[in-house]
């Protein structure tokens, strides 16, 4: 009786901590799978999870754009299928990434960003929503002049073929925009 108890309790151990990892990426989902006890809002990145090939250019000191350079973007599911996190492969050697988590109590997503080229001891944080099919995240920052604003990163056109994104310092009004930084990505591989 005894040894069948023990034999069952190491099952049921078995079972449970296997189950944790059901949505985590595995052989079978490379990029995992949304947990379906997550909040519904980790379906929001959907559309992006897996790779794309994508063209990323950012603005100049002098106000024009730099040529555009081509970067891989990653994204999948982690953390049991309960977060998100992307990262980017550019062609200069350098990565960047995020784990992005979105917060019942507060319904926002708070993306954790994290650069191979800056390291740092505390990870900026933007935090947003998604709203009219496009995901708006902010980050309070000053313009170079001191006016107060934030950096606002939109993705925007999500399908399966593809995404597009950009960055742009905006005032507290949001009447004054400067873009900043675009990217637009092709897809390569879909879960």
């Amino acid at each position: 009786m005894k040894k069948t108890t023990l034999s069952l309790v190491f099952i049921l151990l078995s079972i449970s901590l296997f189950a944790q990892y059901d949505y985590s990426p595995s052989k079978e989902f490379p990029y995992g799978k949304a947990n379906p006890e997550a909040p519904k809002q980790i379906k929001d990145y959907e559309a992006m999870i897996g790779i794309c090939n994508c063209k990323s250019t950012k603005r100049k000191q002098d106000g024009t754009w730099n040529d555009a350079e081509d970067m891989v973007w990653e994204w999948k599911y982690i953390m049991n299928g309960t977060a998100v996190q992307d990262q980017t492969l550019k062609t200069d050697g350098s990565h960047t990434g995020s784990i992005r988590q979105f917060i019942k109590d507060s319904s926002r997503w708070y993306v954790h960003w994290y650069s191979s080229k800056t390291p740092s001891t505390k990870l900026p944080v933007w935090e947003g929503n998604k709203k009219d099919g496009k995901i708006i995240l902010y980050k309070k920052q000053k313009a170079p002049n001191g006016t107060d604003g934030y950096v606002r990163l939109s993705f925007y056109d999500m399908s399966k073929t593809g995404y597009k994104w950009i960055g742009e310092w905006v005032d507290k009004t949001e009447t004054i925009v400067f873009p900043t930084w675009k990217i637009e990505c092709t897809r390569s591989k879909k879960i």
